[in-house]
């Protein structure tokens, strides 16, 4: 919560900075030029953290997996893909400054369509992977949604989608 309201002042600080006097008419073009202009000097929406050119959140309220993708797609994203090693490190540095540790954390990976074959709920291509050793494992047959931070190593397994989790959100900024 801290970080979010850090980061709206410091948003706020540099659209006054930058903004020219105010016409004394205000109309919706103009709200959305101030909205744009922020946008522009924050790289990624107030509460999000730009990786590698995409803008990230993490969301502590542990939800299923499909809750969690309608809330990231409300948020105007999908639960986050990974495509890097740096990447994975860099989410994994975003939630520890978040909650202080590696919580085992729903991203967007799934192969409830078609078992073993993995996809990103954001569409991109599912090249990356961190699998834990012996994962995926399908275990009972029912697991279909993919975490991260499971285990010591915080490496990925794939998990029953019904488990309530924190969960990773990506979009473009």
């Amino acid at each position: 919560m801290k970080m979010l309201t850090v980061c709206a002042l410091i948003c706020a600080m540099m659209a006054l900075a930058t903004a020219q006097s105010p016409p004394i008419v205000k109309s919706q073009n103009d709200q959305s030029q101030k909205t744009d202009l922020v946008k522009k000097t924050c790289g990624c929406p107030c509460g999000w953290t730009r990786i590698y050119g995409r803008c990230f959140r993490y969301i502590s309220r542990p939800l299923r997996w499909a809750q969690a993708e309608k809330y990231c797609q409300r948020l105007g994203g999908n639960l986050a893909s990974i495509h890097s090693n740096w990447q994975y490190r860099s989410i994994q540095r975003m939630i520890k400054r978040a909650c202080h540790v590696l919580r085992e954390t729903w991203i967007g990976g799934s192969d409830a369509q078609e078992e073993k074959t993995w996809l990103w709920s954001d569409g991109t291509r599912f090249r990356f992977q961190k699998w834990c050793r012996g994962e995926p494992n399908n275990h009972l047959r029912s697991q279909h949604c993919l975490t991260m931070n499971h285990s010591a190593c915080k490496c990925w397994d794939d998990n029953h989608c019904w488990r309530r989790k924190p969960f990773v959100c990506v979009r473009r900024r």
